[in-house]
């Protein structure tokens, strides 16, 4: 038994759940945040057997897409000020863990 813990982007989140789904799989859903944009992605937590676990990789890599996105920056100038510029970084994606699990049980 695996438990695949899943980050996607918040705006990839629903078609990657609804396609899990479809496709039979019990998803629990979290609202995370992450760490370096701060910004709201969404947290999938699925169990399944071992053999279904490069399916549901797959189904993951069909529905979030990287994207770019433009961000202030702030750097510190030689007079001590703090002066902001546009970043541009790569956001989007999935994150998957797979994890072993000992036990698993559904009441």
């Amino acid at each position: 038994m695996k438990l695949i813990i899943i980050i996607v982007a918040n705006e990839d989140a629903t078609k990657v759940t609804n396609a899990l789904l479809k496709e039979k799989f019990f998803v629990t859903k979290l609202a995370t945040t992450g760490g370096l944009l701060m910004s709201g992605n969404t947290t999938l937590l699925v169990g399944t057997n071992e053999e279904n676990v490069d399916h549901v990789i797959d189904i993951v890599g069909g529905y979030s897409k990287t994207r770019k996105k433009v961000v202030p920056s702030t750097i510190p100038n030689e007079f001590g000020m703090f002066s902001s510029y546009p970043l541009e970084v790569q956001v989007g994606g999935a994150t998957i863990f797979v994890i072993d699990i000992e036990k698993f049980i559904k009441l």
